[in-house]
This record gives structure tokens, C-alpha cells and sequence, in this order.
């Protein structure tokens, strides 16, 4: 009875509301369909090959056609661009969702649904227990996936006289499915490939067939219908509401990578649910060539799979406690989604609640309940006077989902570059530091300084490295303890030529690679979260070809555009071969006739050695400073005759870390770089 009198109450201000709207020309869109896809009838956009999808590497236009024609905001044709989504997620991820079968029976008795669902000779049924509330109806109805509630507490339901149906999806297909032995399998002998998010959608889609053809004998009111889950079933949440508009609220709990999240941002994030880490058997498998960097190509990303719920109502559960989940891209893509929303001038029908509990699911933190029930009571109960203005997330701080969004409506795909205020940051030429054996340096016009550093022509390194040659260092001191970002600006045009390895101080390496790039670019390379004081980044070789221009350490989490800031230390390249060549000089002339060597071996556990050549008989000076400046011995200072020198270091009662050696003479001066190992 509680259904039946808030819509009593409210239908004169909803009636109100409509004329106003219509008075100012508005078109209201509906909260919810009698059909299960509006855009059936829609002409299905162009599906390029791989090879020809073009590189989007910001987050995609929700609004703009398929075929890049144009974009179009207007309610009049969402059906049409939502039916464009639908097509190129089911294409490139889940493969199709079958449509409606001719044949499908279903009764109601002892508290049970149950549906029969007829094709190729073959049938496929559902059985679903009911839970109803007291009285007569129609009740609204949750679908719980698993359980009859999913995970939200089943008394938000009760209290108010909303009936529970249970989805069970192994009736369809099993968590990890056999491919082509699956009871849909049966009925689609065509579509053994489908991914399960495709299976399941469709089974969804039969229960609330289901649920109509029995609506004489199960008081359900059809037009306040929800679905919820968790964690896979979230993503399955999420797919069902997507594909099925005569679902009115989607609520999708902890959906992670796949769900909520966007696959470009999430690539970005490290240990996450990735595209190319996620199940095989919930997607089709040539999803997985958008695996890594291919990701960009992907012509849809998941803030449009949220968008498709749009103009109905959408409520997300984050839980960042669970890294695997990628929230902090969970939040970029549903602030992207919210702009569908807001377009339309419905931003009250999506929301959203991130936050960090040490549980799985279960059980449902506290935190989101009072905001569940806002959503239950407007979408599902009628009661347009609840605030379901719901943003709560953990990422104020740092995170701009403009960064990956600001480029829609504006032309190319583009990334903004920030302001980037007073953060903390150290700028290195990679060419300019100290440099293995296992790279080159080489000019290039296009590249910060003129010059960059590469990875010699057939060194791989499928393993950690342990010879110092195979790296470049960054010595560098930050003034607080804090979360630094280490963006490389490199050049990676192919496969062969992106990955590398990398570490902090004396943690292990760990691999990476960049994204493709056009040119030069900034890649994210690592987060660390470090003390103040001194620190030394080491970038490695793992793949020929590695080409590395410019290293930024930055507090700042978005990277620097173009060249970026002037880096601490210049210098004039030398394109040299020998290990160890680069110098600095604050004499270019000079830099043909003097030279001052790497210490070798560097890094180094107690002694070491430094070569100096003059080209005339001349006093010198070679002292060793700690990365303070403080000077810490004095190597030479004499007459020197012309030739080359040599002389020892002895390092033994020194701490580890990054220490600086200069030579000097009239007119001339070198400086190097060398590392003392801890022991």
C-alpha cells in the first residue's frame, strides 16, 4: 500500500512538473521502457577491423556517431547513438546479445518463477524463487543476482514493499564457462564464442519476459523494476541494466575492471583488473587484442556502457580497500558517465558512493545504505522529493577527470595540460645523467636538449637486470615525504621498442612499458611514495630501441606537456658509443680538447677509478660532493703534464647513495655522476 500512496501524493506534482517543462520546450525522458531495446530498428554503425580503428587514447565521445561524422547531444537521438554503443560493445567484448526468442512459457507457483525458453528445438529454463511482500500489489521488484536481494541488506527491500527475485545465472552459463557447452549453448550452437556478459544479459532479459507473461498471477509492477550484484555479478549488473530498458535502477556494487571502470584509465593504475588481465571467459576473445596500449583503439570504453542506462537510473559502489578493483578509474568513468546524465538535465537519476571497507561484498557497508535507500525510494517507490545527488569518493585530492574528458565536443582527441601549481618536481635530461653501457645517445631535433638516450641495437632483457650498464640513473632529493609520479617523455612507435625496466633506491626492478606514441610523449612510468631526502631512480633496458628523452618526478599525478620544465642539470651530448660518455660542460669549446671519464665500475662497493685527459700541461683539480654539494674529498689538485690521468677512489666509509665528482681547470669543467652501492 506504502507504492500505491507516495505515487497518490506526487502525481500532481509530477503532472506540474511536466507542464513546466513543456512550457519552456523540454523533452522529459522517460524513466523507464515497455520494450527491452528502443533502437532495435536502428541502422548499425560501421565495425572496422582492428587494423583500421583509428587511436583514441582520452576517453571516447558518448556523443559522437561511430562513423566520427559528428556528434549529437539532443535527447530526439540517444536511441540511435545508444543503439551504436550497444553494437560496438557487443562486436569488440561480449558478443550479441540474442533478441527475444519466439517461444517462451512461463508460470508462478510455490513462491517460485518459472521460465521456458524455446529455440533451435532445444529449451533452456529459469527458475527463480520469489520473495513478495504482504497484500495485493503490483509490488516493485528487485532482481538479486545469487541472492534475492544481491548483496544490498534485504530489509532495504522489505520495509518497503518491494519484492525480491533471484537470478540464478548458472541456468545460462557458468562463472567460467565451457565455451560452446553452456546450456545457451544449446539454444545458440551459432554463438559458442559469446562472452558470458552476453549470456547472462540475455538470461535476464528472459526472467523479466518471464515476469510479463505471468503478470497475472505474480503482482509485479513492471515499470519499477531493479537489478543488483556484486563484484562479477556487479559487472553483470551493469550489462543487464545497460541492454535492457524495462530495467528502471541498475545497481551495480564493487563491478571493478569490466564494470564501471574504463579500460583506458585502468591501464593506467598498474595492479588492477585490466582489460588484458580480466577473465577470458566473461568476454569474447578478440576483446583481448585491445589488451595493453591497444586499448586506445577500442572505439567505446565503459563510462558508455553506464551511459546506456541513461535516461533511467544508475547507482555505482566503489570500494577502493580492493586495489584489483581499479576505482580510482571506477570514478573517472563515472564522472564521464555523469555528463550523459547531466545533458539531459537528469543528473539526479545517477550516483555514486566509493568507499573504502575492508570487506568484499559482504557485508554492505554502512556507508552506502542510506544512499541506496534514496535510490530504491525515488526510482523504484515514486518519491521525487528524495536527494539522490550522490557523488562520494576518495580522489579530490589529485585525481581531474576533465584530464581524459576536456577533448569531447572540441575537435582531435587530445590531453589537457594543468597548471601545475606549486608541486614539488625534478626535471632530468636522460642523456645528461649517468648513463650505461647499454645505451646510445643520439640528437634529435624534436627531443628535449637536442639529444635522448636509446637502448643499443640487440639487447633484450626478458630478466631484472644486475649489470650497472644496463641503466640509466636519476640521483634526485625531494623536500617532504610524499606520493612522486615518475613521467618519461619517450618515443615507442612499436611494439618492439616499449618496455623497460624500473626501480626506486635498492627496491627490485620492476617491468614496464609505455603506450604508443606519436613522437614524443609523456608516458606515467611509476608511483612511489617516498621520504624526504635523497633517492635514485634507475630506468633499464628490456626491449632494443627504447628510446628515453626526459625524466619529470613530479607530486603532481597528471604529466607535463610538450618538453616540459628545464632540467636540473644540462649538458652537451656526446653520441659516442663508450659506456658512461655524457658529460657536463660549462665550456662547449673546450669539450674536444679535455675530457673527464666515468668512474668505473660505478656503481661501485669500495674503490673506484677516474680517467682525465688534458690537452696541455695545466694545474687540476678533481674533487668528489655529495648530492648536497658538501665536498667530500679532493682526488688531485697539481700541475698536471698533457695525456691522460688516472686516480683512485676509495669509497669504503661512505654511505650509499648518489655522489658528483668535478675536474676543473682554466677554462674547463666536467662533472660526473657515480653511485655508491649500501652494503
Amino acid at each position: 500500500m506504502r507504492t500505491k500512496t507516495i505515487k497518490a501524493s506526487l502525481l500532481l506534482l509530477l503532472f506540474n512538473s511536466i507542464l513546466i517543462l513543456i512550457s519552456f520546450g523540454q523533452e522529459i525522458p522517460p524513466f523507464v521502457y515497455t520494450v527491452e531495446n528502443t533502437g532495435v530498428d536502428c541502422t548499425a554503425p560501421p565495425l572496422p577491423a582492428f587494423a583500421d580503428l583509428p587511436v583514441i587514447k582520452p576517453l571516447t565521445d558518448p556523443f559522437e556517431w561511430s562513423d566520427r561524422s559528428g556528434r549529437d547531444t539532443t535527447f530526439a537521438n540517444w536511441t540511435r547513438r545508444r543503439a551504436e554503443i550497444k553494437a560496438e560493445i557487443e562486436h569488440y567484448e561480449i558478443g550479441l546479445k540474442p533478441d527475444r526468442p519466439d517461444t517462451i512459457s512461463a508460470f508462478y507457483a510455490n513462491d517460485t518463477l518459472t521460465v521456458h525458453v524455446v529455440k533451435n528445438g532445444d529449451t533452456l529454463t529459469l527458475i527463480s524463487p520469489v520473495i513478495l511482500p504482504e497484500g495485493e500489489g503490483p509490488f516493485p521488484a528487485v532482481i538479486g543476482i545469487g541472492l534475492p536481494s544481491g548483496f544490498i541488506p534485504a530489509d532495504i527491500f522489505t520495509s518497503r514493499d518491494i519484492a525480491q527475485i533471484e537470478f540464478n545465472y548458472t541456468q545460462v552459463m557458468a562463472h567460467t564457462q565451457s565455451r560452446g557447452h553452456e546450456p545457451i549453448n544449446k539454444l545458440y550452437p551459432d554463438l559458442i564464442y559469446m562472452g558470458a556478459y552476453s549470456a547472462w544479459s540475455w538470461g535476464v532479459s528472459r526472467l523479466i519476459d518471464g515476469l510479463e507473461l505471468v503478470s497475472g498471477d505474480l503482482p509485479i509492477d513492471l515499470e519499477h523494476l531493479a537489478i543488483t550484484g556484486c563484484s562479477f555479478a556487479g559487472k553483470m549488473a551493469l550489462f543487464a541494466g545497460a541492454f535492457d530498458e524495462r530495467i528502471a535502477l541498475t545497481i551495480a556494487q564493487e563491478s571493478g575492471g569490466g564494470g564501471a571502470a574504463a579500460w583506458r584509465v585502468s591501464e593506467t593504475l598498474g595492479a588492477v583488473e585490466t582489460l588484458g588481465s580480466t577473465s577470458h571467459a566473461w568476454f569474447i576473445e578478440d576483446m583481448f587484442q585491445f589488451a595493453g596500449r591497444n586499448v586506445s583503439k577500442l572505439p567505446h570504453d565503459h563510462h558508455e556502457l553506464m551511459a546506456m542506462v541513461a535516461p533511467r537510473a544508475l547507482f555505482v559502489i566503489g570500494n577502493p580497500s580492493y586495489i584489483w578493483l581499479a576505482d580510482e578509474s571506477g570514478y573517472v568513468s563515472c564522472e564521464a558517465a555523469k555528463r550523459v546524465w547531466e545533458n539531459f538535465g537528469i543528473e539526479d537519476r545517477f550516483g555514486y558512493s566509493i568507499v573504502s571497507d575492508p570487506n568484499h561484498c559482504f557485508p554492505f557497508p554502512a556507508a552506502h545504505k542510506p544512499r541506496v535507500e534514496a535510490f530504491v525510494d525515488k526510482f523504484m517507490l515514486g518519491d521525487t522529493l528524495v536527494n539522490t545527488d550522490i557523488a562520494v569518493h576518495p580522489y579530490a585530492d589529485y585525481v581531474i577527470p576533465a584530464y581524459w574528458t576536456e577533448w569531447w565536443g572540441k575537435g582531435d582527441p587530445y590531453f589537457p595540460v594543468f597548471d601545475r601549481g606549486e608541486s614539488e618536481e625534478v626535471w632530468y635530461e636522460a642523456e645528461c645523467s649517468t648513463v650505461g653501457a647499454a645505451w646510445n645517445v643520439r640528437l634529435d631535433t624534436m627531443a628535449s636538449n637536442g639529444s635522448y638516450a636509446v637502448v643499443k641495437p640487440g639487447l633484450n632483457n626478458n630478466k631484472a637486470p644486475a649489470d650497472s650498464g644496463a641503466a640509466i640513473y636519476f640521483p634526485f632529493n625531494v623536500a617532504s615525504g610524499n606520493t612522486y609520479y615518475v613521467y618519461g617523455r619517450v618515443n615507442s612507435p612499436t611494439y618492439d621498442n616499449d618496455q623497460y625496466w624500473i626501480k626506486i633506491d635498492d627496491e627490485p626492478y620492476v617491468y614496464n612499458r609505455t603506450y604508443l606514441t606519436e613522437g614524443w610523449e609523456w608516458n606515467k612510468f611509476a608511483g612511489y611514495t617516498l621520504s624526504a631526502g635523497e633517492h635514485t631512480l634507475s630506468i633499464a633496458f628490456r626491449s632494443e630501441g627504447f628510446k628515453l628523452d626526459k625524466i619529470c618526478i613530479s607530486e603532481f599525478y597528471y604529466p607535463p606537456g610538450e618538453k616540459g620544465e628545464p632540467a636540473e642539470f644540462s649538458c652537451v651530448p656526446d653520441t659516442t658509443t663508450k659506456p658512461y660518455v655524457v658529460i657536463t660542460l660549462n665550456d662547449e669549446a673546450a669539450a674536444g680538447a679535455y675530457s673527464l671519464g666515468q668512474n668505473f665500475p660505478n656503481p661501485l662497493n669500495d674503490k673506484t677509478t677516474i680517467d682525465f685527459e688534458l690537452p696541455r700541461n695545466t694545474y687540476a683539480s678533481l674533487k668528489v660532493y655529495s648530492i648536497l654539494g658538501e665536498e667530500i674529498a679532493e682526488l688531485a689538485g697539481m700541475e698536471y703534464p698533457a695525456g691522460k690521468h688516472t686516480v683512485e677512489f676509495n669509497a669504503r666509509n661512505l654511505s650509499g647513495g648518489m655522489y658528483f665528482y668535478t675536474l676543473k681547470t682554466a677554462g674547463f669543467s666536467a662533472t660526473r655522476r657515480m653511485i655508491i652501492l649500501a652494503e
